[in-house]
């Protein structure tokens, strides 16, 4: 039920419309796919879900013969309907009960297994002369064709619907091998286009804005600590850690076989989060030392007075996630790649944070002398004396 409400009330992950003003040459294309499509080895039960060879009788009236007995095409084709669906359909009927209020529809039909022969349907009288009856074989003749059982349309335009299951493989892969499939069918006839559907349109605009929202995320903390340490230099420091974290993050999930999905997204935006207030507590003492003019180097201190606190801070969430890692229990599988995202990036976050981002801020920062970046400063004495003041009851 649920993967019908994700793929637009189809069972098939994969669902591929092939949208075109001509039928037949829609069909063209889609047969040629269809067959493409199979040939993928972790695609299952391909076919071509719109019904295109439903079974059928054509009735082609002799309007000439008709005339001449005195018929016309609405008298046989309503007769027609009676014996072979119901007279419901062309006169509806209706019988009132007295006794009870309730009326009741009354309604003709032939039994359908008599109905069962082109030349029993051409038994059906469509003329009820008494002394002269007509059949519909004196005037009609009929053959058993195929044709459409149905006709779906997008923006008024027919479309033929292509399904396959996947077997072993994550959607967005399979999405990937499936547009490649499309693409190789070269230039198309005009008037065709060919679209991806249900659970992968879904996937691409729900990959697309997480994109988006974590590249806005990073842009909004870029603006906060830029007001914050008044310093676009320390801001990208401190983001520089971002790529080691997404890193981390990939790179186990690779190891363990999981994908890069809704899930994995989600915890990489976690050990983001955590990777960049870990990086601010650094930049921050360090920016406290330097403050103080300290002749040792900035960086050195501030990673010696951080250690502990970063590191416990990692360890206890990763320790934490690793239960949720091994996707036990109900549902386990899903919520994995989650834990691990977060497990990848910290580990790399905490190696980025202690040694790598100590050496770009010295490399930014260097030896300069700290210098109040507000046009209109106060004291420094007074702020050198509150912030030991701070420190010492803080120690």
């Amino acid at each position: 039920m649920v993967e019908q409400v994700l793929n637009l009330g189809s069972n098939n992950p994969i669902e591929i419309a092939v949208l075109g003003r001509d039928l037949t040459q829609s069909r063209k294309v889609a047969d040629e796919l269809n067959n493409k499509l199979k040939a993928i080895s972790y695609l299952r039960d391909v076919q071509i879900a719109t019904p295109l060879d439903y079974p059928g009788i054509k009735i082609d009236i002799d309007r000439v013969k008709a005339g001449q007995l005195g018929l016309t095409v609405d008298q046989i084709s309503k007769s027609t309907v009676a014996a072979t669906s119901s007279s419901r359909f062309t006169q509806p009927n209706y019988w009132l009960d007295k006794s009870s209020g309730i009326a009741y529809q009354v309604q003709v039909e032939y039994p359908q297994y008599r109905m069962n022969s082109n030349e029993q349907l051409g038994l059906v009288p469509v003329s009820g002369n008494v002394g002269n009856p007509v059949y519909l074989r004196d005037v009609a003749t009929m053959q058993k064709i195929t044709s459409p059982g149905e006709y779906d349309r997008i923006n008024q335009q027919r479309f033929i619907t292509i399904t396959a299951n996947i077997h072993n493989k994550d959607l967005g892969a399979a999405i990937k091998e499936v547009n490649t499939t499309i693409a190789s069918l070269g230039q198309l006839p005009q008037g065709i286009k060919i679209m991806v559907r249900g659970q992968a349109e879904l996937l691409n605009e729900t990959m697309s804005e997480l994109q988006s929202g974590l590249l806005i995320a990073i842009i909004v903390i870029l603006l906060m600590l830029a007001v914050n340490f008044q310093s676009f230099k320390l801001s990208f420091t401190i983001l520089s850690i971002i790529p080691a974290v997404v890193a981390g993050s990939v790179l186990l999930l690779l190891i363990t076989g999981k994908t890069l999905n809704i899930q994995s997204y989600m915890g990489t935006i976690m050990a983001v989060g955590v990777a960049v207030a870990n990086a601010i507590l650094f930049i921050t003492n360090a920016e406290f030392h330097r403050k103080q003019d300290h002749s040792a180097g900035f960086a050195i201190i501030g990673t010696f007075n951080r250690f502990r606190p970063i590191l416990m801070t990692n360890l206890a969430m990763i320790a934490g996630m690793i239960p949720m890692s091994l996707g036990l229990g109900e549902g386990g599988d899903q919520t994995a790649p989650l834990a691990i995202a977060v497990i990848g990036g910290l580990i790399f976050s905490t190696v980025s944070t202690l040694i790598f981002l100590p050496m770009i801020y010295s490399y930014v920062i260097g030896k300069q002398p700290y210098k109040n970046p507000s046009f209109d400063p106060e004291d420094e004495n007074s702020i050198y004396y509150e912030a030991n003041k701070t420190n010492n009851s803080t120690l």
